[in-house]
């Protein structure tokens, strides 16, 4: 597998390449220089399941407030760098543990070397990110617009101004809105270099569309065996990306599956809120970092049988519904009562799976 042969790379106290576990990241949605609720975001993307957060540096003042973000949390962070390279070194020497760039865009050769030059000292890799968004022109020129090809071409003459450079804590991204020229660009450039790349389905949309080209984008070039990391990018709150990525690295085998929601569709012989129902309890297994198979049902009648195969679950009926475990009944419960007594249960067996 093409992971399995990527060059191994330090993120702080992570390590991606070379067959280790595929990360997860996501970006915060708040202004860097707001240190409390960049934190706060952080710590609860943290509790979620997230390996890596990014964060928006424009500013001089947004990577200076990288140093007391760093006291505050656990994953690595890394700064996120367009045009002006000063506010890449000053993220640096702040505390970041890597710098997201685009070597083109940030001016001369010689402002390039100087960022390369504090990266070396501190030792801190630097993303390549390249999007189909900001293809250069003689590029769209060669190819006839915007195409994979292009993409990977830029991706690789990027890292040459590094490797020029002797340096080599290299991590490459090349993310396209166009699910087809994503994964195309990935199969090119994971035969083309042995560096980690950093996977997403770039402005991906909503949580209903972006989880629909993320889940086929990114689950289809992880299953190629091509990535590292990955971003499931939404047009919501960071939590989403989180709680999408972790589904992907699961299903597909690449993560410790956590708690698992399973819901039968909504029939004639529904008499509850089924739909509000399972957006709760999925919402509710999501802070569960177990590998249990929760089920809500909508017919007590047929639900517990349709879901024996769940370690815990609920089924709804009119005004009340059951607790099953295993397909077994454990006992009957007003309708209100349904997520408090399924959270009970979800916390008994949280305390069994900690102590073993």
């Amino acid at each position: 597998m093409y992971r399995d042969h990527t060059r191994v790379v330090k993120i702080g106290n992570r390590v991606i390449g070379g067959g280790n576990p595929v990360l997860l990241q996501s970006m915060c949605n708040t202004k860097t220089e707001d240190v409390a609720a960049t934190v706060k975001q952080i710590l609860s993307l943290t509790e979620l399941g997230c390996d890596i957060i990014r964060v928006a540096v424009p500013t001089m003042e947004a990577a200076q407030a990288i140093k007391e973000i760093k006291k505050q949390i656990t994953i690595p962070l890394v700064a996120d760098i367009h045009f002006d390279y000063r506010p890449a070194i000053a993220a640096i020497e702040a505390g970041a543990n890597k710098i997201r760039i685009n070597p083109g865009n940030i001016g001369s050769k010689e402002k390039t070397e100087a960022v390369v030059s504090v990266a070396k000292a501190h030792g801190i890799p630097i993303r390549i990110g390249v999007n189909s968004g900001s293809l250069e022109k003689s590029l769209i020129g060669k190819y006839g617009g915007v195409t994979a090809e292009g993409l990977v071409e830029s991706a690789l003459s990027h890292v040459k101004l590094l490797t020029d450079l002797d340096f080599y804590d290299i991590v490459i991204s090349v993310k396209s809105s166009d699910v087809r020229m994503a994964i195309k660009a990935h199969e090119l450039l994971a035969e083309k270099t042995d560096f980690p790349l950093h996977v997403g389905i770039t402005e991906a949309g909503s949580v209903y569309a972006g989880n629909l080209k993320s889940a086929i984008g990114i689950g289809t070039i992880l299953y190629e065996g091509i990535g590292d990391t990955i971003r499931v990018s939404l047009t919501d709150r960071p939590e989403e990306e989180i709680r999408s990525g972790k589904m992907i690295l699961s299903f597909l085998g690449l993560r410790k599956a956590g708690a698992e929601l399973v819901s039968c569709p909504t029939c004639g012989r529904t008499e509850i809120d089924l739909i509000g129902l399972a957006k709760k309890a999925e919402e509710l297994v999501s802070h569960y970092d177990m590998p249990i198979k929760v089920a809500v049902m909508g017919c007590p009648v047929n639900g517990p049988g349709e879901a024996k195969e769940a370690d815990i679950g609920i089924a709804g009926g009119k005004g009340e519904g059951l607790i099953f475990r295993n397909g077994e009944i454990l006992r009957k419960v007003p309708e209100d009562r349904l997520l408090a007594e399924l959270k009970a249960e979800l916390d008994a067996m949280a305390e069994t799976y900690k102590d073993k």
